[in-house]
């Protein structure tokens, strides 16, 4: 007979993008001691957070099984992850419809026994050792390099839960309101070989009230219903706030370039075209923009486009506020190929096929070797994640152009590919996004236009 071994899994995957460069991080711990048994971690290309979540459980019960192999029915896992939809689909209290998660969840399902394996969310501080492993993967991906195992310093990062004698607060997750369920995860902090059983009987408590932000991500949905759950003391939260203890965001203030000759009569102007100045109105424009962030006295960093039109619009807005602009490559307009400077009727008659295409899917490009919105997705998301990481805690206005605009928002709110052609954006516009340091984005401000007025 064989004897029984149980382990805890954490595992976790993440996207700079979502999609966009993504990799994945799982650890196997032995529950008695806290050690880490086994890590494995890959970058994986682009993918979503979702995806990459589901890539780091496969590895943790593939590297789980390896330990064990002989163990059959006798090993039991115990999985630990901070995504509340892997965890609430697994354990079979949320449908699974997105048909990118069907075969994962299938695969994850097929490496141990169900009943071997019981699941439980934690939140994403107690969950530091495979998100650190998932950004060194993502790290080396960036770098053109493979994860080492050898290089690794994940195991730095480990939550002192795992630190036998160093209790911690009895308390749950989110909604988790079942005494039984917080004391197994205080003992399991407090002593993991002596009361490490504890640990294997959670999947018996009570479910955690489902998140709907995360079943509405990849369309999950709960097959039975919870009340919304509390958000605890010191959960980054998620919805229309923020923690106060998330520090200052950093917010990127959008601002579309003034019009120029082109703009009335919709034509196509992106990167690739004649690169026009501002008309005398969209010359108006830009001071108008320039008197309104004079007079809220916020911005403190200007950053551009390349494009004439967006350098000029931010000059106007410099000189008022006395700054210099950054020039970024990153935020110029979408390269419309063969479509320069004509209007959407005369795409249609001349180019009718590869109109209806680019309609129909990101990735197809314009005539005649454009840029496809996929490639523009990748492009302002590397983009994104450079200036918020620079601009930690500091306002800064991007003067910047339709297509990229429309991409940060689209970005931030998780929203498909064809969101673009639903909203609007007029010259001189203003929209606002706030990046928390949990990576939670919010959506503050659209197509404000009240200072044109």
């Amino acid at each position: 007979m064989s004897v029984a071994r149980q382990v805890v899994v954490e595992a976790d995957g993440g996207s700079r993008g979502n999609p966009g460069p993504a990799g994945y991080g799982a650890v196997v711990i032995d529950p008695a001691t806290g050690e880490p048994l086994a890590e494995a971690a890959e970058y994986i290309g682009v993918a979503t957070n979702n995806v990459a979540e589901y890539r780091g459980l496969i590895a943790g019960l593939t590297a789980a099984k390896a330990l064990f192999p002989d163990a059959g029915e006798a090993l039991r896992v115990h999985v630990r992850m901070d995504s509340k939809l892997v965890v609430e689909q697994m354990s079979g209290r949320w449908k699974i419809k997105h048909p990118d998660m069907k075969p994962l969840a299938a695969r994850a399902a097929a490496i141990l026994s169900p009943s071997s394996v019981t699941y439980e969310w934690i939140p994403r501080a107690q969950n530091k050792h495979a998100d650190r492993l998932a950004n060194e993967a993502m790290d080396a991906g960036r770098d053109g390099r493979q994860w080492e195992a050898s290089a690794s310093t994940a195991a730095l990062d480990a939550p002192s839960a795992r630190t036998p004698g160093t209790p911690s607060p009895v308390q749950g997750p989110p909604g988790d309101q079942a005494a039984g369920a917080a004391r197994a995860r205080a003992a399991l902090a407090a002593a993991r070989g002596t009361v490490a059983d504890a640990l294997f009987s959670l999947a018996e408590e009570p479910a955690e009230a489902p998140l709907a932000e995360e079943q509405a991500e990849s369309g999950g949905e709960p097959t039975d219903a919870h009340p919304a759950p509390q958000q605890p003391a010191g959960t980054p939260q998620t919805g229309w706030g923020a923690a106060p203890d998330l520090g200052a965001p950093a917010t990127l203030v959008l601002l579309r370039h003034g019009e120029t000759a082109l703009t009335p009569e919709k034509r196509f102007s992106g990167s690739g075209g004649t690169d026009p100045e501002l008309s005398p109105v969209g010359r108006g424009q830009a001071e108008r923009a320039a008197e309104h962030f004079a007079a809220l006295g916020t911005v403190q960093e200007i950053v551009s486009s390349p494009l004439r039109r967006c350098r000029e619009t931010a000059a106007a807005v410099a000189a008022r506020l006395g700054l210099d602009v950054r020039i970024d490559e990153s935020l110029r307009e979408t390269d419309f190929g063969a479509w320069e400077g004509l209007t959407f009727g005369e795409v249609r008659e001349r180019y009718g096929d590869d109109l209806t295409a680019w309609l129909a899917s990101p990735d197809t490009a314009p005539t005649g070797g454009g840029e496809s919105f996929a490639e523009v997705a990748e492009r302002i998301a590397a983009a994104r994640d450079r200036l918020v990481a620079r601009y930690a805690g500091r306002t800064v206005l991007l003067v910047t152009h339709v297509t990229p605009i429309k991409t940060f928002v689209r970005l931030a709110l998780g929203a498909p590919p064809e969101a673009l052609f639903r909203m609007e954006l007029s010259a001189a516009s203003i929209s606002t996004v706030a990046y928390y340091g949990d990576g939670n984005a919010s959506v503050r401000l659209l197509n404000d236009t009240s200072h044109l007025r």
